[in-house]
């Protein structure tokens, strides 16, 4: 089988990257299970991940997996400067460099041999300068198109490197489960499992009408793409958010609606917040919620006209909130995220639903210019005081 173009985008992943950041920072922690965050594990270290430990699970149940790992407590400050000290890597391997999030970009490597050697020899250097400067283990995939190479560096994991050549990709994507595919959750995997199927390559033998049929339109036709490695999508540099967001694990204790509402207020205060200050306005106002069954679910609303006026938002995604109130008092609730899509530049015309004569635009801005001088904290609505409000994660520029 002959493959058009060359194995030259690098998918690269930091491993475990907030447990790394402690066990770099505390010696004491190498080579012990390590959580991070007690209420719900924000991160573990794989000695952590070997017990059944799992990102989101809460904090009581990690414990039970796993008596003797050592819960620390987040720190967002270190994560987001060994975050920059890494892309300062990337940066230096390669002029394509497309962050995905704080941990894990994109590369491409393409036209860099005379330079800095082969994509192989660049992968390696790469995960040497990372380890050197940064002091911290990281996977790379390198393959044609981005899905394999991100494919790969999960196979490769932890703190590997694989190749994937374009002669062998069919012959290396094919045996793997069909969760490796992008876009297959649990729901997809339950309804292809029902059909016994079980492997990416008995996805690919399957024809794309009969996929359609089983999964709708557009995931059908999006998995049988990626089946056959059909992944046109360049490494794009300094592209910007099409959606804006936020999300708070809200552990697995039974939450009271004002408590489930204060987090609503305060994830909408942080994405409204960093909207304008990206200047940037958006229509759909995205809410996201986990069950206690680990289940999810999504529900929007577009906007007749784009904004980032914090009470618009907030009145928005309470509505949506509200139509999901059956469901969470049946199902329980562990996470709650608010999203803005259909993003733009800043317009003269925002939508703004006022509820008094205080809660126009005017009093988002005076509010960010405090922040900005005394800092995130300075202000809060009377909602949020004496309630704890999550964790801010660190997040690429807006």
């Amino acid at each position: 089988m002959f493959v058009f173009g060359a194995a030259t985008i690098l998918h690269a992943d930091l491993d475990a990257f907030y447990a790394s950041v402690e066990q770099r920072d505390d010696p004491r922690l190498r080579g012990r299970p390590v959580i991070v965050g007690a209420g719900v594990v924000l991160a573990a270290s794989y000695e952590a991940k070997a017990f059944g430990v799992r990102t989101a699970m809460g904090g009581r149940q990690a414990r039970r997996l796993c008596p003797g790992a050592v819960v620390v407590p987040p720190r967002m400050s270190a994560y987001a400067e060994a975050s920059k000290a890494a892309f300062r890597v990337f940066d230096d391997s390669s002029p394509l460099v497309e962050g995905l999030s704080i941990d894990e970009a994109f590369l491409d490597v393409r036209g860099l041999e005379r330079i800095s050697g082969t994509p192989t020899e660049i992968a390696a250097r790469l995960r040497r300068e990372v380890r050197e400067r940064v002091g911290l283990p990281i996977t790379v995939g390198v393959a044609r198109t981005k899905f394999l190479a991100k494919v790969a560096s999960g196979v490769a994991k932890p703190d590997g490197l694989l190749v994937v050549p374009p002669d062998r990709e069919l012959s290396f994507l094919h045996p793997l489960p069909v969760e490796h595919l992008w876009g297959v959750g649990p729901a997809t995997a339950r309804k292809l499992h029902e059909r016994r199927i079980s492997t990416v390559g008995e996805v690919a033998r399957l024809p794309e009408t009969v996929l359609v049929t089983i999964l709708g339109r557009a995931a059908g036709r999006h998995l049988y793409a990626l089946a056959h490695n059909r992944d046109p999508r360049p490494v794009v540099v300094g592209r910007r958010r099409r959606s804006i967001g936020s999300q708070c694990a809200l552990g697995r204790s039974r939450k009271t609606p004002e408590a489930v509402d204060a987090v609503l207020v305060s994830l909408v205060d942080r994405v409204t917040r960093r909207m304008r200050i990206a200047g940037r306005v958006g229509r759909t106002v995205v809410l996201r919620l986990r069950f206690g069954d680990f289940s999810r679910v999504t529900r929007s609303h577009t906007l007749p006209l784009p904004t980032a006026h914090t009470q618009t938002v907030l009145l928005t995604a309470q509505w949506l909130l509200s139509c999901a109130k059956p469901e969470i008092e049946r199902r329980g609730l562990t996470l709650v995220g608010v999203a803005v899509a259909n993003l733009d530049d800043d317009s003269s015309l925002q939508l703004v639903l006022p509820l008094d004569r205080f809660s126009g635009t005017a009093l988002d801005v005076a509010l960010d210019e405090v922040r900005r001088r005394f800092g995130s904290t300075a202000v809060t609505r009377a909602v949020l005081l004496g309630r704890e409000q999550g964790f801010t994660v660190p997040l690429l520029p807006d």
